[in-house]
């Protein structure tokens, strides 16, 4: 399988309201910029975007390293919480529906198809591609 770096941001001015995403994937020393936003969104709904759309841009089964700002997407997938709200027909543990269900059921193949590794990093702290996929991502939606 290949190695291939990621990276992704999601932004929105308004929560909900305009919002962009950008990602960042990096394989051999070649870098490809991918973005794109919605008129009404919120920003964990760019953020799960920018991860979807960043996966479904691999034309092979890939070894990935993700990396986001975004707690919300890691720590749903790296603490399980996800696969816990499907199980329990997406009731989180508080029985409260789960957000952004029809996000995670686009997600969720695409972690089995590829092996992906998540990392997160503080936003806005200087992080070279988190800082670019921020700059992805807010201009689409304030260029729109």
């Amino acid at each position: 399988m290949k190695n291939v770096e990621i990276y992704t941001d999601g932004a929105c001015s308004g929560n909900p309201g305009k919002g962009g995403w950008g990602a960042i994937l990096v394989y051999k020393q070649k870098e490809k910029e991918i973005s794109g936003g919605s008129d009404d969104t919120t920003n964990n709904r760019m953020e799960l975007t920018a991860v979807i759309e960043a996966l479904k841009s691999l034309t092979e089964p890939c070894c990935v390293s993700l990396t986001t700002d975004s707690k919300y997407v890691c720590d749903a997938v790296t603490k399980g919480w996800v696969y816990s709200w499907q199980k329990n027909a997406w009731k989180k543990a508080d029985k409260k529906p789960a957000l952004n269900v029809d996000l995670w059921e686009e997600l969720l193949p695409l972690l089995d198809k590829h092996k992906v590794k998540f990392n997160w990093v503080k936003g806005h702290n200087g992080h070279p591609y988190n800082e670019r996929c921020d700059a992805l991502a807010v201009h689409y939606y304030l260029n729109k």
